[in-house]
Order: structure tokens, then C-alpha cells, then sequence
């Protein structure tokens, strides 16, 4: 199994530091994650968020990858309609040239109204706008040269160079409902899932659908991680930074209408007193894998009995947590609790 590690670059109000002081910690965080033997790095994408929520993936793409010699890079998720694609296609090839090979493209779909107005594009196009465009980036990234008279997209013989270093770069695809993931079936990309266990089934059942072998597609599955001696000391380093995540969540789902489908605009979020005294059994609706090295392996163990996965991606470099207590938490996974998984 392959595990890594989402950062997210957020600056919450809580612990606020100089954005500087983000960056660099969290770039440092990257390294450490290569130096500890995880398999990747990922990033995530939002706008116009209070924290700072990465806006910037391939820029930071690039800074991991020119700090870093073996890690694999990828994104989880780019936000694709809010983008040009022949841009994106570009980017990309040019990180994956920087890191010599290691990179992975996750792009999904958005579901944010204040995303979209923020940079001008109708919300209500976002579907349309990534089918047009995924395309395009794929052939582009496959060495082709591409015409396209498009609904948002209009260009002649255009061809990229340099070309990624990979001979096929992979290319992943963030999908809830039924339409994205037979999209990113038919498509033959990986699923970039957040764990909800009909995901997978509905996408392995796409993938049959159209001629395609499961065994050449990847399946990635979010999961909340955070690990100390004890789970008392756990929760009393991350509980502040679980209940900021939350709380956030909550609201975008609000303001999308719950488009999720997860339910999150209706939970309530408990204090964050709650949080640190480890009385929350879970987070955004799935098991918190909080604790002990012992509970934690359990926990995921369990977790992966219901959603199997071939990439592992652990939301464990939390909004406002110390850094060097994220730090020991991802040493102390590495230590105790990945060796076992790996197994």
C-alpha cells in the first residue's frame, strides 16, 4: 500500500503565524515525510479562505519537488474547472519534469459557490467545463497535438513542451456522485476518494462497465490520522485544529446546498473543549483514527476493511497543530503503525 500525507498550507485564526512561517514549516514537513519513508505528498485546493486553504498547487508542486529527491507529488484535488487546461498541462509537465518524474495529477470537479464567483466562472458550467477540459489535458500530457473549437475552450495545434518526464503521468480524478465517477471511468483515471465506501464499489462497477481492468487503476482513500503515546495527548494537540476542520467543512457545505451529499451542513460541530478532551468518536461523518499507535492501527485497519484502497492519504498535517508535534506524529506513524499496514 502506498501511504502518504495531505498538506494543506492553513494559517487558522486559532495560531495564527507570518504566512511565511507556513510555508516554511509546512515545506519542511515534506521533507520530513520523504526522510520518514512515506510514499507521497499531497496537496489540496481552495480559494478565498480565512486560513489561506492552498490556492497555489503547482507553484508549491514545484517547491516540494525541488526540495525532495524521491517522493512522489500529487494533487488531491486541483480544482479543474476553474482553470485553463492547456495551463494545467503545461504546469504539470514542467513539475513533473522539476521532480524528475514524480508527480501525479488529482483534479475534481468544485463544489463551492464563492470559489467560482470569486474567479468568474458560473458555478453551473463547472461540469461542463471539466468534461471539456480533462481531455485535453490528458492528450496534451501524452505528447499530442491538439485542436479543440470547445463550448469554453478554443485553440489550433497546440503542443506542449516540455514534455512531463513520465511516459504517462498519472492522472487522478476527485468524484462523489454516479456521472463523475463514470466519467472518470470511461476516462481511465484513478479514483481520488474521501472514503465513503459506495465510492469505490460504484467506481470498480464503472470501470467493468466500460472494458476497463481494475487491477490497472489506483483507488485512494482519505483518511483523518493523528497519533501521540497516548490518545489523551492526541486529542489534546489536535482537537482545536479537528474542530477548525470541521467547522469549516460545515459551512461550505452549507453554502453549496450539502451538494456533497455527505450531510455535513446539518452536523452539529461540537466545541472545541469537546475535541481536545477526546469525547468525539468521529470526523465529518467517518471514524477518527486518534490515538495510541495501537489505536490507530486498529482504526485503519478496520476503515480499510470497508473502503480498500491502493494509496492511503492521511489528513494528519492539521490546521494549527505545532509543527514539530506534527512532526512526531508522523514519525511515530512511521515508527509504529505504517511497517504494520504495509504488511
Amino acid at each position: 500500500m502506498d501511504i502518504g500525507i495531505l498538506f494543506s498550507f492553513r494559517n487558522p485564526a486559532f495560531n495564527r503565524v507570518p504566512w511565511t512561517t507556513t510555508y516554511t514549516d509546512e515545506l519542511d514537513l515534506t521533507v520530513a515525510a520523504e526522510e520518514l519513508g512515506y510514499d507521497h505528498v499531497w496537496l489540496s485546493e481552495h480559494h478565498f479562505v480565512d486560513d489561506g486553504y492552498s490556492p497555489s498547487l503547482l507553484p508549491i508542486a514545484a517547491a516540494i519537488a525541488a526540495l525532495t529527491r524521491s517522493i512522489r507529488i500529487g494533487t488531491y484535488v486541483m480544482l479543474l474547472p476553474l482553470h485553463n487546461p492547456v495551463r494545467v498541462a503545461e504546469d504539470a509537465a514542467t513539475v513533473d519534469v522539476i521532480s524528475g518524474g514524480r508527480f501525479d495529477l488529482g483534479v475534481g470537479l468544485g463544489y463551492r459557490p464563492g470559489e467560482f464567483t470569486g474567479m468568474g466562472v458560473p458555478s453551473a458550467e463547472r461540469a461542463a467545463r471539466f468534461q471539456e477540459g480533462l481531455p485535453v489535458i490528458q492528450r496534451l500530457l501524452a505528447g499530442e497535438t491538439v485542436s479543440l473549437d470547445g463550448r469554453f475552450n478554443q485553440f489550433e495545434d497546440v503542443r506542449i513542451t516540455p514534455p512531463p518526464a513520465q511516459r504517462t503521468l498519472p492522472i487522478w480524478v476527485g468524484a462523489r456522485g454516479d456521472r463523475a465517477l463514470e466519467r472518470a471511468a470511461q476516462l481511465g483515471c484513478h479514483l481520488a476518494s474521501i472514503g465513503a465506501p459506495g465510492h469505490r464499489e460504484r467506481y470498480l462497477a464503472a470501470l467493468a462497465a466500460c472494458g476497463r481492468r481494475a487491477e490497472d487503476h489506483h483507488i485512494g482513500q482519505l483518511a483523518v490520522v493523528y497519533v501521540a503515546a497516548t490518545a489523551a495527548q492526541a486529542w489534546r494537540e489536535c482537537g482545536r485544529a479537528i474542530h477548525h476542520v470541521m467547522h469549516e467543512y460545515q459551512a461550505w457545505a452549507a453554502e453549496s446546498g450539502d451538494e456533497s451529499g455527505d450531510a455535513l451542513a446539518t452536523m452539529a460541530v461540537p466545541a472545541p473543549e469537546e475535541f481536545m478532551a477526546g469525547r468525539v468518536a468521529e470526523v465529518m461523518g467517518r471514524p477518527a483514527m486518534i490515538g495510541d499507535p495501537e489505536q490507530v492501527y486498529q482504526g485503519l485497519r478496520a476503515f480499510l476493511e470497508v473502503t480498500p484502497a491502493t494509496h492511503l492519504v492521511l489528513m494528519m498535517a492539521l490546521p494549527g497543530v505545532d509543527p514539530e508535534r506534527t512532526r512526531d506524529s508522523m514519525a511515530l506513524f512511521a515508527r509504529a503503525v505504517m511497517p504494520r499496514l504495509k504488511k
